[in-house]
């Protein structure tokens, strides 16, 4: 992790997560607990998911596990939104008003600010995870470094079950 520190909270939410990971019998369980976790302790985070690189289709991610309302956008060209810039250019997005922002495919009216985070896995994108709040300019370098480490948990926990096999 970065210098950034981080809050008690966020410390303690990554400890759940790396339990998590530590005892899940799959990604997609792994990602649901991820999204359930982080939506029940962190309040700002108002749609938290997944989204996957289709395995069949480099070019698209595929809704993965997510809290929140449902979402027209189940999958989502890699050449489109701010979950596609996140992916095209391999780093985090950080959006503090999204309707400012020509990238922003909307998913429900209250969404005012989003930041998106890729997983890696061996050293390429695998997906990301995207949280939308319904704040404006909600997501600050903290909520960066605590999901770059989310995202290093999963991307470890991908690494280590498709070497299992």
């Amino acid at each position: 992790m970065s210098a950034q520190p981080l809050s008690e909270e966020r410390l303690a939410l990554l400890a759940t997560i790396r339990h998590l990971a530590a005892t899940s019998s799959s990604l997609a369980a792994l990602q649901l607990g991820i999204v359930e976790a982080i939506a029940r302790r962190l309040p700002n985070y108002d749609w938290t998911g997944f989204y996957m690189l289709d395995p069949n289709d480099s070019q698209t991610l595929v809704l993965g596990p997510f809290v929140g309302d449902p979402t027209p956008h189940v999958r989502i060209p890699v050449t489109e939104g701010i979950c596609g810039a996140a992916v095209a250019s391999g780093k985090s997005v950080i959006v503090d008003d999204v309707n400012a922002d020509l990238r922003y495919l909307s998913c429900s009216i209250h969404t005012r600010s989003e930041i998106v985070v890729p997983v890696y896995a061996h050293q390429v994108v695998i997906g990301e995870i995207d949280i939308d709040s319904h704040t404006r300019a909600t997501f600050t370098d903290e909520d960066r470094v605590f999901l770059e480490e989310v995202a290093r948990i999963v991307g470890t926990y991908v690494e280590e079950d498709s070497g299992a096999h």
